[in-house]
């Protein structure tokens, strides 16, 4: 009975082990094997669906160059998998949710939308999967609200705000800004205010997302700046519809006052014939730049879309080009831990030139595009002529994050 008993004892270890060593397989797979799941959540739909779609097809392009036209990494295959956030922060969240839950994804790129990033930067964390941010801007998606799964190709706030200032802070400035009123813009205009040494800001307009009437904020911006001496400037940081521009027509030059912005897309620079000569910065315009990568956008973009690529056309590339460049360190393993490890300190070649990401906060260090709008009758947009490259050191980008 005894031998019986030890036979049977051995005979349920040997079962519990074989139990064991079959659920330990999938974890120690995990990450090495099968597809490479990348979601990518994006406003397909929504305020911002312009943006989305030049940033799926960079992103694609982008996987696409960096693999060599293979999708593959070490022998696995890329597989992107679209999420349309529809711009709104629930639906973000619960999409990348998806992808990470139900699709398993093994990473993920996106959104567009700084609110909708700030939705789904807890997503990531409680997943503990990597989140590549493009485009979204808000200094606070690498700040406060900042994991360590979290990474951004694209440029943030400061680096629209530093490079702004280049053109701007002179003595004797006074500026009105007018911004959305989300974090895009309030993040922006906290951070211009910061990088202004010699410049003033007398009045800060914030007006809904889907404005279209800008009658009444530009008589704001008027009385605030109508009486001062010197230079004066109404400094517009807008996304999406609506045309903030319209407020040319309510003559401000009648007051001495001139507009400023940032660097856009194309059919927001049909907005900038009305301000030739006016001076910006951005973060990608397809004629500035003149390396390999940028060549083969502009070539292989033509072939397929026969027109140049827009503004997130080519950041997408670059976060396109950041995951692949990750895997290849990595030997195609997605596990967060080494993929973390890989990309702190990692730097790799985007269409705009070489990007660092910074091991503080996994900002991508980037140049930006010192511009000034020239009109061209080639074009139907006011053309961003490029007077020089703001290097990544020239610019003091703050770490925000608590790390």
């Amino acid at each position: 009975m005894k031998s019986t008993n030890n036979k049977l004892r051995r005979g349920l270890l040997a079962a519990g082990a074989l139990t064991l060593a079959a659920t330990a397989a999938p974890a120690l797979a995990q990450g090495k094997g099968g597809d490479i799941k990348v979601a990518l959540v994006y406003s397909k739909t929504g305020f911002l669906e312009s943006y989305g779609k030049q940033t799926q097809v960079g992103v694609q392009m982008g996987l696409e160059y960096a693999t060599g036209g293979t999708m593959m990494v070490n022998g696995r295959k890329i597989v992107l998998i679209e999420k349309d956030d529809q711009g709104k922060p629930d639906v973000g969240k619960s999409q990348l949710t998806a992808a990470f839950a139900d699709d398993k994804a093994d990473l993920a790129i996106g959104p567009v939308s700084s609110g909708v990033a700030l939705a789904m930067l807890p997503v990531a964390e409680e997943y503990k999967k990597v989140l590549i941010v493009e485009p979204a801007v808000a200094d606070s998606i690498t700040g406060d609200k900042w994991n360590r799964y979290v990474f951004r190709t694209g440029r943030n706030s400061s680096h629209d705000a530093a490079s702004s200032a280049v053109a701007l802070d002179k003595e004797g400035v006074t500026i009105a800004t007018l911004a959305q009123d989300y974090a895009f813009g309030r993040d922006f205009v906290k951070a211009f205010k910061d990088q202004l040494k010699k410049a003033k800001v007398v009045h800060e307009e914030y007006l809904p997302v889907n404005t279209t009437d800008f009658t009444a904020g530009a008589q704001r911006l008027f009385d605030a700046l109508k009486d001062k001496p010197g230079r004066k400037v109404i400094f517009v940081n807008w996304a999406g519809a609506g045309n903030p521009f319209k407020i040319a027509e309510l003559d401000p030059k009648r007051y001495g006052i001139e507009l400023a912005s940032g660097g856009n897309v194309f059919a927001g620079l049909t907005a900038y014939k009305v301000a030739p000569g006016m001076e910006g910065a951005a973060t990608y315009y397809y004629s500035m730049h003149k390396n390999p990568v940028n060549n083969w956008l502009i070539t292989e973009h033509y072939k397929r879309f026969k027109s140049p690529p827009d503004m997130f056309t080519g950041t997408g590339m670059a976060a396109g080009i950041a995951a692949v460049e990750a895997l290849k360190k990595t030997g195609g393993d997605t596990s967060s831990n080494k993929l973390i490890k890989a990309m702190e300190g990692m730097s790799f070649e985007t269409p705009k030139g070489a990007m660092t990401f910074r091991p503080e906060d996994h900002q991508a260090m980037q140049s930006m595009y010192h511009f000034r709008i020239k009109l061209d009758p080639a074009f139907s947009w006011g053309v961003p002529e490029l007077v020089r490259e703001i290097k990544a050191d020239e610019m003091n980008i703050p770490i925000r994050n608590k790390r």
